[in-house]
């Protein structure tokens, strides 16, 4: 057995991401583009994804602007066909793919009895079955052969918990997000061996466009009430957790779900 010896690289630098590729899907905006920014700022070549080229071109405008190494491709990965041209253009223009963040989803909202299985399905696939697609196919193309790789999930505390009486009614929304956090579970227990790491971060209620309609329905401040911290995620607090995720400070970090939540889910 190997003895522990004094390490030779200090906290920053096992925090540093230079030199490293970094692929966010639903990079375009609210929490996505902040792990970009994240990444970014660390030393990774990042390289987002969404489906609306505006919105990516003006994402990376503003990550170029702060000096981040920043591309965009545009894709709909809702659609199983959209998988093979997207990892192939991004592999075209990075090399290879050292962190991938999945982070595109959708959600919808209405009572269980009533849940269009239409909408049920438009949710299941962008949020649950193209994440295994992507995944899988950045594991045999690139994280595999390499032997290396970080992935991290964005799930969602409502990934751990139902929906109290009156709140929102978001089933599929909720279902997709635990299927996340346990596909996080599954794929660290097998990938694991060739060194790739897997772990899932669970927002709590950030302001983002997907949340605004619950976030007014709840403006007065019930939201910020419930939570020890009495607030809402910010444009910052995703970017310690997904670092920690990304680089070698969490090398010995797998299967995990970090809630960011301002202690929702400790007092539940």
């Amino acid at each position: 057995m190997k003895e522990f010896t004094f390490s030779t690289r200090t906290v920053r630098q096992l925090f540093d991401l230079e030199g490293k590729t970094a692929v966010i899907t639903g990079g375009s905006r609210g929490l996505g583009l902040q792990i970009a920014q994240a990444l970014g700022e660390q030393g990774a070549r990042v390289a987002i994804t969404a489906r609306k080229q505006h919105e990516l071109d003006e994402a990376v405008s503003l990550l170029r602007a702060k000096g981040i190494d920043a591309c965009a491709v545009a894709a709909d990965l809702s659609r199983e066909a959209a998988v093979a041209p997207l990892l192939a253009a991004i592999i075209e223009r990075l090399g290879h793919v050292d962190i991938l963040v999945n982070n595109a989803g959708a959600t919808w909202g209405a009572a269980a009895e009533e849940h269009p299985i239409e909408a049920w399905d438009k949710v299941m696939n962008l949020n649950v079955r193209s994440v295994f697609l992507l995944t899988q196919a950045v594991g045999k193309q690139s994280m595999i052969p390499r032997r290396q790789g970080r992935i991290i999930n964005v799930a969602s505390v409502t990934g751990l918990r139902g929906n109290a009486p009156g709140t929102m009614k978001t089933a599929a929304y909720n279902t997709s997000k635990a299927a996340v956090i346990n596909l996080t579970r599954v794929l660290a227990g097998e990938w694991g061996l060739y060194g790739i790491t897997v772990n899932a971060i669970a927002p709590g209620f950030f302001p983002t466009r997907m949340t605004a309609a619950h976030l007014e329905k709840e403006s007065d401040g019930s939201l910020q009430d419930r939570a020890p911290l009495q607030r809402l995620g910010d444009d910052e607090d995703l970017k310690g957790a997904a670092v920690l995720f990304a680089s070698d400070a969490g090398k010995h970090i797998t299967g995990q779900v970090l809630a960011v939540d301002g202690g929702v889910t400790a007092v539940l």
